[in-house]
């Protein structure tokens, strides 16, 4: 009878990003990118329950009787934490466990241009942070805020759900408060942020209105905020705030957007060919007056000419990454096409 600390111990081992609990099928995981199922027997829907039942307190086990499902974090002794999403499906319980390193990453270890590191010390706006799930944003956030918690003596207030990697304080104070168990939505919390005399604030997930809103507000009123969105483009993601607000307050956000948007960083997670492993790929948006003006205007589809002309201010497109990624033989042509914006354009710039 397999146990979970026999499993998450081996997830930490190899270096496993996910581990699957589904009934009818022995665990999986997933290495690599690349999902793998375990040589165990198939789950029965008693094992399934026992092994969320030894990670899930009952208040999350009510959760999931009641709402059928449950997102919540876990300590695996001192060597990692997971962020867990237990839940319902056919009458039986299933899990997904994602791990989260604990170690942060250095600057140079996340890929980003040196041009981002500035952005960190900027006294106000709002510095997103895009992509598709388990395209590594979590890690990204994570490691801007370690860097200035370790370089700028702030008050730094992260606002998650649920709270995935563990901030000391360091040269700065760091309050990080967990949606459902600390406060009850993203919005009430980054209301109650600004009495709190923050510097910094990162939203985990700017996913509804009330939460783009106060964010928005935040970085016009002298904080620098930090948010995601599931989002892939600099372009796209203006768009994706705009869209949230009825039709008669869109020109009044392009408006506080173009003043307060500071940068956009997207992000795709490809697995490596030259060893194992995964890179992150980026595409760069740096707000110069010119995009400012753009945003204002509503030309959200001009956005990615001017990224394409913006190397000095240390602007990239995301295709353009991945070519130089694809160049320098660490991921291949495949992955190239699969996660390019526009693969018509890459295959024309390599010749065809």
């Amino acid at each position: 009878m397999v146990e979970m600390n026999e499993l998450l111990q081996l997830v930490v081992d190899e270096g496993v990003s996910d581990l699957h609990l589904e009934v009818g099928a022995p665990p999986v995981i997933r290495l690599h990118g690349e999902m793998t199922p375990l040589d165990l027997p198939d789950l029965t829907p008693e094992d399934t329950k026992r092994l969320i039942k030894s990670i899930a307190s009952p208040k999350q086990l009510q959760q999931i009787e009641d709402d059928g499902g449950t997102d919540f974090g876990i300590a695996f002794e001192d060597q990692a934490r997971f962020r867990v999403s237990a839940f319902r499906q056919k009458g039986v319980l299933g899990a997904v466990l994602r791990q989260i390193p604990n170690k942060f990453l250095t600057f140079e270890q996340i890929g980003l241009p040196p041009a981002v590191k500035d952005l960190l010390y900027r006294p106000r706006g709002l510095i997103l942070v895009t992509g598709p799930t388990g395209s590594g944003k979590s890690t990204t956030l994570a490691s801007l805020i370690n860097i200035i918690n370790q370089e700028r003596a702030c008050h730094i207030i992260t606002v998650e759900d649920p709270i995935e990697f563990y901030h000391k304080h360091n040269k700065s104070v760091v309050i990080q408060r967990e949606i459902g168990s600390d406060v009850p939505t993203f919005a009430e919390a980054l209301r109650r942020a600004l009495r709190q005399d923050p510097d910094i604030i990162l939203v985990g997930e700017m996913r509804d209105l009330e939460t783009i809103e106060a964010a928005v507000t935040a970085a016009e009123t002298g904080h620098l905020v930090f948010g995601t969105l599931h989002t892939t483009g600099s372009a796209r993601t203006v768009d994706r705030i705009v869209d949230a607000f009825p039709t008669n307050q869109q020109m009044q956000i392009r408006t506080q957007l173009a003043a307060g948007l500071v940068a956009v960083i997207s992000q795709v997670l490809c697995p490596r060919i030259d060893k194992p492993g995964r890179i992150a790929a980026f595409e760069i948006m740096i707000a110069t007056p010119s995009i400012q003006a753009l945003i204002r205007d509503g030309k959200t589809y001009r956005i990615t000419s001017d990224i394409q002309t913006g190397a000095k201010y240390g602007m990239n497109t995301l295709d353009s990454n991945l070519i130089e990624l694809y160049q320098r033989k660490i991921i291949s042509y495949g992955e190239l096409i699969t996660k390019a914006q526009d693969p018509e354009g890459v295959v024309q710039k390599l010749g065809g």
